[in-house]
């Protein structure tokens, strides 16, 4: 391996991930962030609301997050209890011992996870150009652009509130086509939206009837709503590499194809993306080894919850409302051998908006 400058295009949690990883091993690294700020695309004049996963591994993952020697200074909310809804509207009490997710701000604002990546990467000496965009690369580097197709949309309202912190889901096809809708509250500040799977076209609708819904079912009210939309990109790729650059975060696809909580890969990506550049060992095996099994798992997850369908929703939330619910969505997220089995099913069932 030479010592040459090493380039990364895009500097979202993957990018920067990776940067901060390189940087910490003494290598020289730029970062071309194609807008003016990190986190552009949620707006430059506030932030979006969103989930980082605890359930897929035992440890806490801001625990692990520090032990990658990834900064942990962001704003969070510990989630251990929270209230979901079916489409007949019955209520499911949903609950862990330890946090479900962590809620996290995203965007330029000063707690946002966006930011605290950016100051950590620029404190190792990492430079970010702004308003850059990398189209090539003339040595060894990382791309990290962003996801290339919707697999699904989130839409809704980001907006000040007086309600108290907590998380609300409605699964409920009338509100988010294969897909959930969710209402986050955190710090006098809240997200709603209707994520949805299937037809995009009619958005403008299922994100009325999602804030019609929160409105009745836990008394919703938005201050100064401002409208704020999103995709996710759901693909696993042949390969994630070239010979001069390694794909990251949701430019090789690589997000969560059930519910699209798919920040922990997207970070992890990063980190073993650095790992191979620093030390030559194959990227593609890192992350086929560390990675695909739970995108697998996810692929399988997906087409069983597409055809569950309004009446059984119900008896996926009752399921997780009976115990503590990080232990049973670990299990969801398992390779086990029943998902090997439906694996070959399943990878023809979903096709990803970016293979067609």
């Amino acid at each position: 391996m030479t010592e040459a400058t090493i380039e990364i295009a895009g500097a979202g949690p993957a990018g920067l991930t990776a940067a901060i990883s390189l940087a910490k091993a003494g290598r020289d690294v730029i970062v071309h962030e194609a807008y003016k700020e990190v986190g552009y695309r949620f707006g430059n004049t506030y932030q979006d609301f969103q989930g980082l996963e605890n359930w897929t591994t035992e440890q806490d993952i801001l625990e692990l997050f520090e032990q990658q020697g990834i900064t942990t200074d962001f704003a969070t909310l510990a989630c251990y209890r929270g209230t979901a809804f079916d489409y007949k509207q019955r209520q499911y009490d949903i609950s862990s011992k330890k946090p479900l997710f962590y809620m996290l701000e995203r965007g330029p604002g000063p707690r946002t996870l966006d930011t605290a990546l950016l100051k950590q990467a620029q404190s190792l000496g990492v430079e970010i150009r702004f308003n850059s965009r990398l189209k090539t690369l003339s040595g060894q580097g990382i791309m990290a652009g962003g996801p290339k197709a919707a697999d699904a949309i989130s839409a809704g309202y980001h907006f000040a509130t007086e309600m108290e912190d907590g998380y609300w889901v409605i699964c409920d096809d009338n509100l988010a086509p294969k897909g959930y809708a969710y209402l986050l509250i955190m710090d006098g500040m809240g997200t709603v939206k209707s994520c949805m799977f299937d037809d995009f076209k009619q958005e403008k609708k299922y994100v009325e009837r999602t804030v019609a819904a929160f409105e009745e079912l836990v008394g919703l009210k938005m201050i100064e709503p401002k409208s704020h939309a999103g995709i996710g990109n759901f693909y696993i790729p042949d390969t994630a590499c070239n010979q001069q650059y390694r794909m990251v975060g949701e430019q090789a696809g690589f997000q969560d194809t059930l519910w699209g909580f798919g920040m922990r890969l997207v970070m992890s990506s990063g980190l073993l993306a650095a790992q191979s550049l620093l030390t030559g060992e194959s990227y593609d095996q890192l992350w086929r080894q560390q990675l695909k099994p739970q995108m697998d798992a996810s692929v399988v997850n997906r087409c069983i919850f597409s055809l569950l369908g309004n009446k059984g929703y119900g008896w996926f939330l009752r399921k997780q409302s009976q115990g503590d619910a990080r232990h049973s969505l670990r299990k969801e997220y398992r390779h086990s051998l029943m998902k090997k089995v439906l694996h070959p099913w399943a990878k023809r069932y979903y096709l990803s908006r970016r293979a067609q």
